[in-house]
């Protein structure tokens, strides 16, 4: 009961500190990055660990605005709208027939990433189209900013963002170029294939030969999201999802404690489709797989999610989000045989 109320109140005082955030930061003022305990702690560290400039990390601090439209976008991020609000504006026409023009126009390339990789041309396309509508909305906030203002404004996932600020210092200094002019989306992701700056050195490869890593080049965007999937454990030729046929109505109270489970596999198709659940296409009853719901327009459906959903969800841990991917991959891969067939 004690350790229930100590979180309670550390959520609240953290809805507290968001809140008078916002309040503080109007519409059109651009505040300044105040140099409290916890920025200077920031800053003896990188400069002891990283051997920072204490002087450059001081100036880039200055010229640092805290974000208020940031915070608000962090409450609300589009990924929590029911799926079919999701899809309708994700998996759109528009993101169809881009998709299928980018794929065109990188056809070689593409094949040859998905050879090497065993990751699908379809899925690189696909999450392409989904993270910056195939390069043309890369982000408009400089990063820095975007990275200061989570890190030290909002509690909730403060830790996460110091890191993710600390890991973009380091990526600036190996890319020799000034973060105070990168710009990228609200929470800081880069590129045409929105990495966050850790996954950025992590994962992202020379795609081209020419001795860079530049994200903003789409052939080192596309190898470095089949890398990024590869390096979570995507298994070539394996399934991805299957819906669960509505006729069945799964929703006995074993098969709803599937669905509380989460994501990760952890299951088996046998033991969901001993709770009544029929899968809509064969499956073997010895895959693992995890149940998750949600919301259409016809009310909730459910699917099977295997061990590549999983991995999509890696990318961003919303099941909109890797739905989104995948149906959009397959309107692709669909509108792209018969291109070639015809």
């Amino acid at each position: 009961m004690h350790s229930t109320w100590v979180r309670a109140l550390k959520l609240s005082f953290q809805y507290a500190v968001i809140t008078a955030a916002l309040v503080a930061l109007q519409p059109g003022r651009a505040v300044a990055v105040t140099l409290d305990a916890d920025v200077t702690a920031f800053i003896d560290e990188y400069v002891s660990e990283h051997s920072f400039s204490r002087s450059k990390l001081q100036h880039w601090f200055a010229q640092a605005r805290v974000q208020h439209g940031i915070l608000r976008a962090m409450e609300n991020p589009t990924t929590s709208s029911p799926w079919h609000v999701f899809r309708a504006s994700h998996v759109s026409a528009a993101r169809i027939n881009g998709g299928v023009a980018y794929w065109r126009r990188n056809a070689d390339m593409l094949a040859k990433i998905s050879a090497e990789s065993g990751v699908p041309e379809e899925l690189l396309v696909a999450t392409v189209g989904i993270e910056s509508f195939y390069g043309r909305l890369t982000g408009t906030s400089k990063v820095f900013d975007a990275l200061v203002t989570l890190a030290f404004y909002y509690p909730k996932r403060a830790e996460r963002f110091r890191g993710e600020l600390g890991e973009f210092l380091l990526l600036t200094r190996e890319l020799q170029v000034d973060p105070l002019q990168i710009k990228g989306s609200y929470a800081g992701a880069l590129g045409v294939p929105q990495f966050l700056p850790s996954s950025y050195r992590r994962y992202a490869v020379d795609g081209d030969g020419d001795g860079k890593r530049d994200l903003w080049n789409h052939g080192d965007a596309l190898a470095s999201i089949a890398n990024y999937y590869k390096g979570y454990g995507w298994q070539t030729g394996e399934p991805v999802l299957v819906q669960i046929e509505q006729s069945t109505e799964p929703v006995t109270d074993e098969f709803k404690t599937l669905v509380e489970r989460g994501i990760l596999p952890h299951t088996t198709v046998g033991a969901v489709k001993r709770t009544g659940a029929s899968p809509a296409f064969v499956v073997a009853d010895d895959v693992k797989t995890a149940v998750f719901a949600a919301e259409t327009e016809a009310g909730t459906r459910y699917w099977m999610g295997f061990n590549n959903f999983y991995v999509i969800t890696r990318y961003n841990r919303s099941v909109n989000y890797a739905l989104a991917v995948y149906e959009l991959a397959q309107e692709l891969r669909g509108l792209r045989r018969s291109e070639t067939f015809d």
